[in-house]
Protein backbone atom coordinates (compact mmCIF):
# COMPACT_ATOMS: atom_id res chain seq x y z
CA UNK A 1 0.00 0.00 0.00
CA UNK A 2 1.31 3.05 -0.87
CA UNK A 3 1.77 6.34 1.56
CA UNK A 4 -0.80 8.54 -0.21
CA UNK A 5 -3.57 5.70 0.24
CA UNK A 6 -2.69 4.95 3.81
CA UNK A 7 -2.22 8.86 4.33
CA UNK A 8 -5.95 9.07 3.37
CA UNK A 9 -7.22 6.31 5.19
CA UNK A 10 -5.54 7.54 8.16
CA UNK A 11 -7.77 10.74 7.31
CA UNK A 12 -11.15 8.48 6.88
CA UNK A 13 -10.75 6.15 10.11
CA UNK A 14 -10.21 9.80 11.96
CA UNK A 15 -13.15 11.27 10.45
CA UNK A 16 -15.39 8.15 11.15
CA UNK A 17 -14.02 9.01 14.90
CA UNK A 18 -14.47 12.21 14.96
CA UNK A 19 -18.21 12.19 13.90
CA UNK A 20 -18.66 9.25 16.40
CA UNK A 21 -17.66 11.27 18.83
CA UNK A 22 -20.18 14.25 18.08
CA UNK A 23 -22.69 11.74 18.67
CA UNK A 24 -21.58 9.10 20.75
CA UNK A 25 -24.28 8.47 23.24
CA UNK A 26 -26.24 7.17 20.07
CA UNK A 27 -24.01 5.66 18.29
CA UNK A 28 -24.26 2.40 20.53
CA UNK A 29 -27.22 0.26 21.82
CA UNK A 30 -29.93 -1.34 19.66
CA UNK A 31 -30.92 2.09 18.01
CA UNK A 32 -28.29 3.61 16.64
CA UNK A 33 -27.83 6.37 14.72
CA UNK A 34 -24.17 6.59 14.06
CA UNK A 35 -23.94 9.01 11.27
CA UNK A 36 -20.30 8.41 10.77
CA UNK A 37 -22.21 4.76 8.96
CA UNK A 38 -22.36 6.87 5.90
CA UNK A 39 -18.58 6.65 5.26
CA UNK A 40 -19.59 3.16 4.49
CA UNK A 41 -19.98 4.40 0.74
CA UNK A 42 -16.83 5.35 0.04
CA UNK A 43 -15.72 2.18 -0.95
CA UNK A 44 -18.95 2.14 -3.90
CA UNK A 45 -15.96 4.82 -5.12
CA UNK A 46 -12.96 2.52 -4.72
CA UNK A 47 -12.25 -0.25 -2.33
CA UNK A 48 -8.63 0.37 -0.90
CA UNK A 49 -11.17 2.87 1.72
CA UNK A 50 -11.68 -0.11 3.66
CA UNK A 51 -8.83 -0.31 5.50
CA UNK A 52 -9.89 3.22 6.49
CA UNK A 53 -13.60 2.67 7.47
CA UNK A 54 -12.53 -0.53 9.08
CA UNK A 55 -9.60 1.34 11.01
CA UNK A 56 -12.24 4.04 12.26
CA UNK A 57 -15.20 1.68 13.13
CA UNK A 58 -12.27 -0.37 15.39
CA UNK A 59 -10.82 3.02 17.13
CA UNK A 60 -14.54 4.21 17.44
CA UNK A 61 -15.48 0.92 19.26
CA UNK A 62 -12.60 1.27 21.85
CA UNK A 63 -14.91 4.17 23.10
CA UNK A 64 -17.82 1.51 23.31
CA UNK A 65 -19.28 0.62 26.99
CA UNK A 66 -18.81 -3.19 25.99
CA UNK A 67 -15.24 -4.50 24.39
CA UNK A 68 -17.46 -7.26 22.59
CA UNK A 69 -18.26 -4.47 20.06
CA UNK A 70 -14.72 -4.37 19.26
CA UNK A 71 -14.73 -7.79 18.18
CA UNK A 72 -18.38 -7.68 16.74
CA UNK A 73 -18.12 -4.26 15.28
CA UNK A 74 -15.21 -4.58 13.63
CA UNK A 75 -16.14 -8.17 11.90
CA UNK A 76 -19.70 -6.21 11.06
CA UNK A 77 -17.86 -3.49 8.82
CA UNK A 78 -15.42 -5.84 7.02
CA UNK A 79 -17.51 -8.57 6.03
CA UNK A 80 -20.35 -5.66 4.84
CA UNK A 81 -18.09 -3.84 3.10
CA UNK A 82 -16.31 -6.76 1.61
CA UNK A 83 -19.84 -8.25 0.32
CA UNK A 84 -20.82 -4.59 -1.23
CA UNK A 85 -17.23 -4.61 -2.88
CA UNK A 86 -18.13 -7.80 -4.40
CA UNK A 87 -21.57 -6.59 -5.60
CA UNK A 88 -20.36 -3.66 -6.88
CA UNK A 89 -18.59 -5.27 -10.00
CA UNK A 90 -22.10 -5.99 -11.26
CA UNK A 91 -23.18 -2.71 -10.86
CA UNK A 92 -22.98 0.15 -13.33
CA UNK A 93 -23.99 3.40 -10.99
CA UNK A 94 -22.35 4.55 -7.85
CA UNK A 95 -25.77 5.67 -6.57
CA UNK A 96 -27.30 2.26 -7.06
CA UNK A 97 -23.91 1.05 -5.15
CA UNK A 98 -24.81 2.96 -2.46
CA UNK A 99 -28.08 1.54 -2.58
CA UNK A 100 -27.21 -1.90 -2.76
CA UNK A 101 -24.50 -1.05 0.33
CA UNK A 102 -27.68 0.28 2.56
CA UNK A 103 -28.95 -2.83 1.78
CA UNK A 104 -26.24 -5.51 2.78
CA UNK A 105 -25.61 -2.94 5.93
CA UNK A 106 -29.43 -3.21 6.97
CA UNK A 107 -29.35 -7.14 6.75
CA UNK A 108 -25.94 -7.59 8.43
CA UNK A 109 -26.99 -5.68 11.41
CA UNK A 110 -28.01 -9.20 12.62
CA UNK A 111 -24.41 -9.69 13.48
CA UNK A 112 -24.51 -6.31 16.13
CA UNK A 113 -28.32 -7.64 16.97
CA UNK A 114 -26.43 -11.20 17.73
CA UNK A 115 -24.12 -8.94 19.77
CA UNK A 116 -26.30 -6.59 21.71
CA UNK A 117 -28.21 -10.05 22.90
CA UNK A 118 -25.45 -11.83 23.99
CA UNK A 119 -23.86 -8.20 26.01
CA UNK A 120 -27.50 -8.15 27.62
CA UNK A 121 -27.77 -12.22 28.16
CA UNK A 122 -31.04 -11.82 26.44
CA UNK A 123 -33.55 -14.48 25.37
CA UNK A 124 -33.30 -15.48 21.46
CA UNK A 125 -36.38 -13.92 20.83
CA UNK A 126 -34.98 -10.89 21.62
CA UNK A 127 -32.73 -11.13 18.62
CA UNK A 128 -35.30 -10.40 15.67
CA UNK A 129 -36.73 -7.18 17.68
CA UNK A 130 -33.05 -6.15 18.18
CA UNK A 131 -31.74 -6.72 14.83
CA UNK A 132 -35.04 -5.09 13.32
CA UNK A 133 -34.66 -1.82 15.18
CA UNK A 134 -31.02 -1.59 14.40
CA UNK A 135 -31.51 -2.30 10.97
CA UNK A 136 -34.38 0.55 10.80
CA UNK A 137 -31.52 2.93 12.06
CA UNK A 138 -28.80 1.96 10.07
CA UNK A 139 -30.72 1.92 6.49
CA UNK A 140 -31.77 5.59 8.07
CA UNK A 141 -28.44 6.60 8.43
CA UNK A 142 -27.30 4.87 5.04
CA UNK A 143 -30.17 6.44 2.94
CA UNK A 144 -29.21 9.81 4.02
CA UNK A 145 -25.76 9.00 3.68
CA UNK A 146 -26.02 8.70 0.28
CA UNK A 147 -27.00 12.34 -0.88
CA UNK A 148 -24.41 13.39 1.45
CA UNK A 149 -21.73 11.55 0.15
CA UNK A 150 -23.14 12.17 -3.90
CA UNK A 151 -22.58 16.06 -3.15
CA UNK A 152 -19.10 15.84 -1.18
CA UNK A 153 -18.11 13.32 -4.53
CA UNK A 154 -18.82 15.78 -6.92
CA UNK A 155 -16.11 18.09 -5.02
CA UNK A 156 -13.30 15.70 -4.08
CA UNK A 157 -13.92 12.72 -6.51
CA UNK A 158 -13.58 10.00 -4.72
CA UNK A 159 -12.28 7.72 -7.33
CA UNK A 160 -9.41 9.74 -7.88
CA UNK A 161 -8.81 10.86 -4.38
CA UNK A 162 -7.31 7.17 -3.70
CA UNK A 163 -5.14 5.21 -5.80
CA UNK A 164 -6.10 2.80 -8.11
Amino acid sequence: MKIKTMAINAVIAALYLAVSLLILPFGYGSIQFRISEMFNHLVVFNKKYLWGIVLGVFITNMFAPDKLDLLFGTFHSLISLSITIWICRFIKGKTQGMLANTIVFTFTMIIIAVELVIIMKAPLSVLWITWGTLALSEFAVMLIGIPLISALNKRIDFKRLIEN
